[in-house]
């Protein structure tokens, strides 16, 4: 059970959390719903493509990851969403889109949203989509150690930019609107 196992690691640190059974959540939306906290303390955990290696994002379940600020403040050339294919066998124990927002239990760098690291607490999928764990933030901070990144997310409310609001002529997609839209739960 995932959430045994993060139980555990959580206890070996001496950290003070709350395990939560809900309704199943399959978004980080859902789960702020199911447990009534506001979703800029759900945490949102979004596995990338840095430079062909897999890297955890964690950012409000609120917001949106800008890809174009992303990629100039992580310095890359090359930044995606990673396929779930490719990565469930690094979460063996998880349900695929409920993996927890510890990367490093998992050899994966973690890059975490700055607007998490202001919230006194953090609620997060404990590896399946009807368990999650609420603790204090500077708890997740210190057990993690992300890098925390100021850019690459929008938060909510805020206008599209322009290039990606355009339409074609024909009414069409572009092409960023087309992959804003696969990445519409990201």
């Amino acid at each position: 059970m995932p959430v045994q196992q993060l139980k555990k690691h959580l206890d070996k640190a001496g950290i003070e959390y709350m395990c939560l059974s809900h309704p199943p959540a399959f978004t980080a939306q859902e789960l702020a719903h199911h447990v009534k906290i506001a979703g800029d303390r759900v945490v949102k955990t979004v596995i990338i493509e840095l430079d062909g290696k897999m890297a955890m994002l964690v950012m409000p379940a609120t917001w949106r990851i800008r890809w174009d600020r992303l990629t100039r403040i992580l310095d890359t050339d090359f930044v995606d969403l990673a396929d779930e294919q490719e990565f469930q066998d690094r979460f063996p124990d998880c349900e695929v889109g409920a993996m927890p927002p510890f990367g490093n239990l998992f050899h994966m760098p973690v890059y975490c949203a700055e607007a998490l690291t202001r919230q006194p607490e953090l609620a997060f999928a404990a590896g399946t989509h009807t368990e999650s764990i609420h603790m204090k933030t500077r708890d997740f901070l210190e057990l993690v150690r992300p890098m925390v990144l100021e850019q690459g997310f929008v938060k909510p409310g805020t206008q599209k930019p322009a290039w990606l609001a355009r339409k074609r002529a024909t009414g069409g997609e572009s092409l960023a609107e087309g992959h804003a839209a696969n990445l519409a739960g990201y």
